[in-house]
């Protein structure tokens, strides 16, 4: 009989799939582990929210952690995992040398959500009035961080092709240590696309994303300001919502009925505001990784404009389910053509379950991650020795890193 391997799971916070994509991310990575029949235990050092999960639900053991603090050692070395999957670069800075030096035979895997330092550096670059290029990566603090955490790790899980390409050609690092692992979706049957509400049944438009979240906020802003203007000139009944998470007062400001401007706040559920809706509207300035409101927008049959920062590497060589526009009046030209046509809104929709179907396939994605696992269990000595640089950096890490928390820990008893 085979014995059941055990799956830890450092968190950077509680999974709140209703809050934020990194959220749902994280549970379709926990129900993966639960169907190959892992014992699984979340951990997170950060305090609990009223909007996470209840792991119990899930059949997954739920472990609150320290930071700095020996007690994670005595706890990792009695579960002794056979997997550790650090949720993010900065979680595998804080406990990567632990997990490597209490447990040296666990594979490690690290989910980056997205490239953080390209998110950075394109923030950096839109502050600046200039267009991002992959060269600002390698001046980026966030960058050395980054790259040296998916180093050490024997994986790292890319959500966007776009991010491996970049991480091979500007950074070097070899393709065996990267896995392409987009969202895992169940695909769009005509029977739920019938239930879904029709072209006529819907109306107005609608923006949904976490406000902890700086493009979502520069995206509201720019609706606001530029965008929304132009589409209510030409659509003086229409509407535009805006919901998300954590909106701090600068957001509700922006809360104006007479121009048909709302700010809703948290949705109760996402699904049901944007099924509502006509269209998805997304002008992201600057990001990373794939857009969980772009993919939320084509399950629920709701056309977007969004930017070409919006849909990279979302849609692959397949048509966008509505418009890709950067520029301010060819956007709202677009969210206006596609909010009055039924021909055009009904074309984008189709595009938008094909993609879905084609890109996001949890069977196909799935298999292929549970192939490359065992391949990693089974020749994890190996793989390691291929990875002469990350064994080198965990080597510094553990020193540098190691001595650092363990004075942190020694100032925190005085």
């Amino acid at each position: 009989m085979n014995q059941i391997r055990k799956l830890l799971v450092i968190g950077f916070v509680w999974p709140e799939p209703n809050s934020s994509a990194a959220g749902g991310r994280m549970m379709q990575l926990i129900s993966f582990f639960n169907n190959q029949g892992y014992q699984i235990t979340f951990s997170s050092p950060a305090l609990d929210s009223d909007f996470m999960v209840d792991l119990k639900d899930y059949n997954v053991d739920k472990k609150s952690i320290a930071l700095n603090c020996a007690s994670f050692d005595l706890f990792i070395k009695d579960l002794n995992p056979d997997v550790v999957l650090f949720d993010r670069f900065m979680i595998e800075e804080q406990f990567g040398w632990r997990v490597a030096e209490n447990c040296p035979n666990a594979l490690r895997i690290i989910d980056t959500e997205d490239l953080h330092c390209l998110r950075l550096a394109r923030q950096k670059a839109f502050k600046e009035h200039r267009n991002f290029i992959p060269a600002d990566l390698l001046s980026e603090e966030v960058a050395k961080r980054e790259i040296a955490s998916i180093l050490r790790c024997d994986l790292a899980l890319m959500i966007s092709e776009y991010e491996m390409e970049l991480l091979e050609s500007v950074f070097k690092i070899d393709s065996a240590l990267l896995f392409y692992l987009p969202f895992l979706l169940e695909p769009i049957s005509e029977s739920i696309l019938e239930d879904l509400p029709s072209f006529e049944e819907r109306e107005d438009f609608v923006f949904i994303g976490n406000f902890l979240h700086e493009p979502n906020w520069n995206a509201v802003q720019y609706l606001k300001e530029t965008i929304w203007p132009l589409v209510k000139k030409k659509l003086p009944k229409a509407n535009m919502s805006i919901y998300g998470a954590y909106p701090s007062q600068k957001v509700l400001q922006l809360h104006n009925p007479k121009e048909g401007f709302f700010i809703n706040g948290r949705a109760l559920s996402a699904s049901e505001v944007v099924s509502k809706a006509k269209v998805v509207l997304a002008p992201l300035r600057f990001g990373a990784g794939l857009k969980g409101k772009l993919v939320e927008a084509m399950q629920c049959g709701t056309p977007s404009v969004t930017t070409s920062i919006g849909a990279e590497a979302m849609s692959g060589d397949l048509v966008w389910n509505g418009f890709v526009n950067d520029d301010a009046f060819d956007f709202a030209e677009s969210a206006i053509q596609l909010y009055q046509n039924k021909i055009i809104w009904l074309k984008a929709q189709q595009n938008g379950i094909v993609i879905i179907n084609e890109r996001y396939s949890k069977k196909n994605h799935e298999e292929n991650f549970a192939k490359q696992l065992e391949f990693l269990l089974s020749n994890l000595k190996e793989h390691r020795l291929a990875n002469f640089m990350g064994e080198l950096l965990q080597h510094h890490t553990l020193k540098s890193t190691k001595y650092m928390s363990k004075w942190i820990e020694e100032k925190n008893k005085k």
